[in-house]
């Protein structure tokens, strides 16, 4: 590669997107650790895409209204870094660059959400960033139809590469692009034909132009390194209805002796090596020194949005007071105040009717009264929408003639569905949920995952959650699935009993604003079990006393969903022998632990020997039974230690010896 060609064909780009580059040199040289050749080599397609094309202001990187820049390639993490310290971001120094990869740093091996303004997404898994912008262009389609263009109008930009595209992932996120129309999505593939262990064709041999028009995208072609080419290719993408991917030829570790090469995307730390780079460039020979007007330069392409986002606040502040409001409440994530009333409402009236429903339905129910209220939330399936409940009678669908749909077809892509739906989360004004079986949350777990570590409020809604889906068998019987959830870091897992904890669930995880839930409903019909009605939600504190013990308390019956029912069985049997048991239903181990240790120890004092009932593996369980006072010598669990069976529900719980009468036998063995 002729690089004083480069550099003096288009001198005052060469210098800005030489920042770039020298940039990531010294960062990570100092590191030394990371991704030097990824940064090298797509600088020129981002400093053109930044100065060119790109909606924002540094100044203020939450403008609602700016256009969305996915790095999903994020193992080349410098190229954002750079770009948010150049432009003149408030969060990134450049002590923080100079920081690169240390602890305290917000400036982390991969971007992530959160660390800084600027940063859209957590990528590194590749295949996330590309599936999370994906969500980001459906959110930004269905709220410019909500609000106009006066309000949003913008695009989402994503850079990928080799790897991301191998991901299984994209594939789902790409032909659900297509099928949606996302004309304001645009990827820039870093085709540099480079992974670690070698060429891309040792591994793969996939035609990725043809594959991307195959799923109905416009495919576009450019030298990675000419920026009129560059910008020809982006002036030509926006123009199109459909989502653009442009096929960028660049080279990794453009201009070191790496060039081209499996060395080239790993860290660059040898000083010889820098040095030379440098040379090659033109630039100064100084750490952290960047080319004579390079920072100057960069912080006016910084600046250049800020009359547009000005002229956006004026339009804002031009809308009736009411749309205002709801538009600033959707964007905090608060809930309308009348929601809160009208559950307590419909709480009530459950217990009234005391209607036996599958939990799965009792969520459609409840879906029915928050939805109207709640016009922000955007929900959807995974090809279950008769099975999840996930659709509610105001709903209609979201699609290429019907933006202001609320409901979306994800189609079988439980992974594609949940990356977007953290998309629409991050983009902001939208509440997302959507469903598929419990068992298939395994299908979707790396998006759950990232749901947790960037702290989005994602509603999974997953259901069929037990043996009690019954004859299609242990393929769809979720068992270890549970306690994988409730293993994840700063997840709420919901596990409701009846209607009314199914409707205090729902309450709960809207009422988040930087923790996903995760709903498991049954397959199965379940009685009313609260008997009477209370103003308080009482699954907020995780769990409560359901039924209390008459006379002296010997036995506590700890259960979740579908297994309170058992336990209360199993209570009936233990008083008529003057066993005086108490159950206590833990809808949410995670709220449960989080309460207050006064009331732990009120709802499970010392003393009396504890049943756990769960038709699911014991891992996470012993917290409740050995632990907060319990004793292992005087703590049970009824539930699976192995996989299920194709067979009636009820013919599964008895084989498997998940019944009321086990667990009855339980504590007078332990008694």
């Amino acid at each position: 590669m002729d690089i004083a060609a480069l550099r003096d064909a288009h001198p005052a780009h060469w210098q800005k997107a030489c920042a770039i580059r020298t940039l990531t040199l010294d960062a990570v040289a100092a590191a030394n650790s990371g991704h030097s050749g990824m940064p090298m080599g797509m600088a020129d397609v981002a400093t053109v895409l930044y100065e060119k094309h790109l909606k924002f202001d540094a100044s203020n990187p939450e403008w609602p209204d700016r256009d969305r820049f996915v790095l999903s390639a994020g193992h080349g993490s410098m190229l954002i870094y750079s770009l948010l310290y150049l432009t003149g971001s408030p969060d990134m120094t450049l002590d923080q660059v100079k920081n690169f990869r240390q602890m305290g740093a917000i400036t982390a091996g991969h971007p992530e959400f959160g660390h800084a303004r600027g940063i859209e997404t957590t990528t590194g898994p590749l295949g996330q960033g590309i599936s999370n912008a994906v969500g980001m262009a459906m959110a930004e389609e269905h709220l410019r139809a909500v609000w106009g263009k006066a309000i949003y109008d913008h695009h989402t930009y994503v850079i990928a590469g080799d790897g991301c595209l191998m991901e299984g992932v994209s594939q789902e996120a790409i032909a659900l692009a297509g099928r949606q129309k996302l004309g304001r999505l645009i990827v820039f593939w870093d085709n540099n034909n480079i992974t670690i262990d070698g060429k891309v064709d040792l591994a793969d041999t996939t035609d990725q132009k043809k594959r991307f028009m195959a799923a109905g995208w416009q495919v576009l072609e450019c030298d990675g390194h000419d920026p009129e080419a560059i910008d020809a290719a982006i002036v030509k993408a926006k123009a199109s209805r459909k989502p653009s991917m442009i096929a960028c030829k660049t080279h990794i570790a453009l201009g070191s002796s790496a060039q081209d090469t499996s060395k080239g995307h790993g860290a660059l730390t040898d000083a010889k090596l820098v040095a030379d780079t440098k040379a090659a460039y033109g630039a100064p020979s100084g750490a952290f020194e960047l080319p004579a007007g390079a920072k100057s330069a960069w912080e006016a392409i910084g600046a250049r949005g800020k009359a547009e986002r000005l002229a956006w606040e004026g339009r804002l502040a031009a809308l009736s007071e009411g749309r205002r409001k709801r538009f600033e409440r959707a964007i905090a994530g608060d809930m309308p105040p009348r929601l809160a009333r009208a559950l307590k409402s419909y709480r009530k009236q459950l217990v009234a009717d005391a209607p036996k429903v599958a939990t799965r339905k009792a969520s459609e129910m409840a879906l029915d009264v928050i939805n109207p209220i709640v016009p922000e939330t955007i929900g959807g399936s995974a090809d279950l929408t008769g099975s999840n409940n996930t659709k509610s009678a105001d709903m209609t669908v979201f699609d290429t003639s019907n933006r202001r749909g609320r409901y979306v077809h994800y189609g079988i892509r439980e992974h594609g569905m949940a990356a977007a739906m953290n998309g629409m989360a991050l983009h902001g004004g939208l509440r997302a949920y959507g469903g598929t079986f419990m068992c298939f949350t395994d299908y979707a777990r790396p998006s759950m995952r990232l749901s947790a570590l960037m702290g989005v409020p994602v509603v999974y809604v997953m259901t069929h959650d037990s043996i009690g889906l019954g004859e299609d068998g242990p393929t769809h019987q979720p068992v270890e699935h549970l306690a994988i959830s409730r293993a994840t870091p700063n997840t709420l897992v919901f596990r409701p009993a009846d209607a009314v904890e199914t409707a205090e669930a729902w309450e709960l995880a809207l009422a988040q604003k930087k923790t996903p839930s995760v709903l498991a409903l049954s397959r199965q019909n379940l009685p009313l079990l609260r008997a009477k009605h209370s103003n308080d939600n009482l699954s907020a504190r995780g769990a409560y006393i359901l039924a209390e013990a008459t006379g002296a308390c010997k036995a506590i019956l700890i259960a979740t969903g579908s297994e309170v029912e058992l336990a209360m069985e199993a209570r009936e049997t233990l008083q008529a022998e003057g066993i005086g048991t108490r159950v206590v239903s833990m809808p949410c181990m995670e709220l449960f632990e989080a309460a207050d240790p006064e009331y732990r120890a009120k709802v499970l004092p010392a003393g009396p020997v504890r049943v756990g009932i769960e038709a699911a593996v014991r891992q996470g369980w012993d917290r409740w039974l050995m632990g907060e006072g319990g004793d292992a010598a005087r703590a049970g669990f009824v539930g699976m230690d192995s996989f299920g069976a194709s067979a009636p529900a009820e013919v599964l719980f008895e084989h498997f010896g998940i019944t009321a009468a086990a667990a009855a036998e339980k504590v007078r063995a332990l008694l």
